[in-house]
């Protein structure tokens, strides 16, 4: 496993354990500004700023749990992938039954002039487990 490699698997183990810990600043940098999210369903979900406010009303009310299954990375160049299976445990704050979503990911990453990847494009196709 090449270096690129393994700084984006570390990156997606970070992305999950500051999400765990309502870190939204983290999880921000583990990005770019014009980052989008695609999802069924729903419109593009273009930028930062409107992630970081989407994840901060979620944290208001639940509490995130998320792993994933890393099946393929492959990095060229400053460009690279990552297909994972995600599954993500949303439970309520008030108490209640938590929501498991799972289903493949698909994240696109961009290594920056220092060195560190970010997300630019993630694809996932998550609904909920049975």
């Amino acid at each position: 496993m090449n270096t690129d490699e393994q700084a984006i698997r570390r990156l997606v183990a970070q992305w999950h354990s500051a999400t765990a810990a309502g870190d939204v600043e983290t999880v921000l940098g583990l990005m770019a500004e014009d980052v989008m999210f695609l999802v069924p369903g729903q419109p593009p979900m273009k930028g930062r700023s409107t992630f970081a406010k989407g994840l901060r009303g979620l944290l208001t009310s639940h509490r995130l749990e998320s792993t994933s299954d890393i099946q393929e990375v492959y990095v060229s160049g400053d460009l690279g992938y990552c297909w994972s299976v995600l599954t993500v445990r949303i439970t309520p704050l008030s108490g209640g039954n938590a929501v498991v979503r799972k289903g493949s990911a698909l994240s696109i990453l961009r290594k920056q002039a220092n060195g560190e990847w970010v997300v630019v494009r993630d694809a996932n196709m998550l609904s909920v487990a049975s």
